[in-house]
This record gives structure tokens, sequence and C-alpha cells, in this order.
């Protein structure tokens, strides 16, 4: 299992060892009785790359940023877990929104990259974390500022709800409410570890606007799209 972190992909058991670089010195000679060795090479450097199994977590155990080990039903992989899973289900949907062009696609990658720092905070529960782990982690609430900023954009442009909304209103529309209903099972995983004071606070703030937004852009989508929302009406059991 694999976790992302500012600045790249880490393991969960923590940063990547530097690849050792290799310079072989070969000990035979050519037909001029110069050493292997000692010829010009193309790249005297060859990274060795790291593989991307590591067998470590065979036994139902994974590591956190810190370098502890815990099961792998933990509530730091179920949070971590969860909001890759988000990550994903946007990269699904902005690939529903290319189709249609609209220009909020690059505000969803930068939350994808928001997303990536989150992991990184989530992976490093503070019960274990040194004054290191928690500077390489931290979260600011910038882009809760940030999503905010782009709630209030789109929902200016939008007509006032007066009705419950199903998730409907076209394919990016419907993508984008499947994201948010994930987004909000990622902050249910998520408040637990705030309110043990394991990972920020400004983590549950942004998947709590994140999730606003993601409403708000998925009525967006639908009416700049043309596409009629679908209302909830409650059943009659007389029909």
């Amino acid at each position: 299992m694999a976790v992302w972190v500012q600045g790249g992909r880490r393991g969960l058991r923590g940063c990547l060892v530097a690849s050792r670089l290799l310079c072989p010195r070969f000990q035979s000679r050519d037909p001029q009785g110069v050493e292997d060795g000692d010829r010009p090479q193309p790249s005297s450097k060859i990274p060795k790359i790291p593989k991307i199994y590591t067998k470590t977590g065979d036994k139902g155990f994974s590591s956190t940023f810190t370098g502890e080990r815990r099961p792998k039903d933990d509530q730091v992989f179920e949070a971590v877990g969860t909001t890759d899973e988000l990550s994903s289900a946007i990269g699904l949907a902005m690939e529903l929104i290319a189709e249609k062009g609209h220009a909020f696609a690059e505000e969803l990658q930068k939350i994808q990259c928001t997303l990536q720092d989150i992991g990184s905070a989530l992976a490093t529960p503070r019960s274990s974390a040194r004054e290191a782990h928690l500077k390489h982690a931290a979260f600011q609430a910038g882009p809760i500022l940030e999503l905010e900023r782009w709630i209030d954009k789109y929902s200016d442009q939008l007509p006032p709800l007066s009705a419950f909304i199903l998730p409907s209103g076209g394919k990016s529309s419907a993508a984008l409410h499947l994201c948010r209903a994930v987004c909000r099972r990622a902050e249910r995983r998520v408040v637990p570890l705030v309110q043990r004071g394991e990972t920020d606070a400004n983590v549950a703030k942004f998947l709590n606007r994140l999730s606003d937004y993601l409403f708000t852009v998925a009525r967006y989508a639908a009416m700049t799209e043309g596409n009629q929302e679908k209302i909830y009406k409650k059943n009659d059991p007389s029909d």
C-alpha cells in the first residue's frame, strides 16, 4: 500500500531510500589494451529503480509516514484510502467534464493535488510524529478559503434551490454528485482522527467544504449543459 505525500509518492514505511548509484569497472581489455572501466561511458550513474511491490504488507500491517506499523484496517489507513478513492472518482469525473470543455476542470486537478497533501497529513499521525514529520505534512487553511471563493463564484450564477434535487443533470453532473458522496465518506473517516488529535482540523474542514464545492459545480455543470435536474418527490403510498 502506498500513500501520496507532498513532493511525490512515498511508501507508507516513510521516505523511499535514495537509490544507490552504481559505477561498475570491468577489468577486461579490448584489442587496443584499454580497460573497459577507463573508456568514456555514456553515463556512469545508473539509478536503481524501486519496485512497485514491497511485500511488507502481506501480513495485514502497513507503516505510517512516521514509521509506525499499524493494521491495514486502522482508522489512519481508512482515511488515507478513502481520500485516494475520492481523488480517483474526481479523476473519472474530469474525463467526462473535459469532453464538455468546462473551465472548472483546472480547479478539480488542483483539488486532486491538495488531496495528495491531505494523504500526507493523514499518514503522519501526531501521536508518533517528530517535529520534522509535522513540518513536512502540515496542512494550512489556504485551500479551504480558495474553495469558498470558488463556491461563491458558481453559486452567484445558479438559480436558488427550491426543492431537494437528486443526483442527476447529465453525465458530468451525476459524476460530480458521486464524488460529493465519496467526499462525505472521507470526511466521516477523518473526523475521528481530528477528535483524537491525530491530524489537523483543517483536513476535515477542507473535506467538508469540498463536498459543498462538488455539489455546487454539479449543479453548475447541469445548468451550463442545459440538462434538467431531477427533483425529489415523496412517494405516495396510494400510487
